[in-house]
């Protein structure tokens, strides 16, 4: 049971590290620059540079051993 709990926390613990990793380097709205540009909170361009593995491997090897942890555990209850 412990298994299952440690890996549970660990996968959704990974998951809000990313999740963190994602919103917190950027900002989420900016003066328009023109005075004709429609007024919005989005980013004009975000681009895919905060899902590189290099900025969220914290989250990525908090996942996978949360994952592995909760695939151990179910597999041991399931043959017991």
């Amino acid at each position: 049971m412990g298994t299952v709990l440690i890996g549970a926390f660990l996968f959704i613990f990974g998951i809000l590290a990313m999740v963190w990793e994602a919103l917190a380097r950027r900002r989420l709205s900016r003066p328009p620059k023109q005075e004709n540009d429609r007024q919005t909170l989005e980013p004009r361009h975000q681009g895919l540079r905060f899902l590189a593995p290099t900025r969220n491997w914290l989250g990525v090897g908090l996942t996978t051993v949360g994952g592995v942890l909760l695939l151990f555990g179910a597999l041991r209850y399931a043959f017991v």
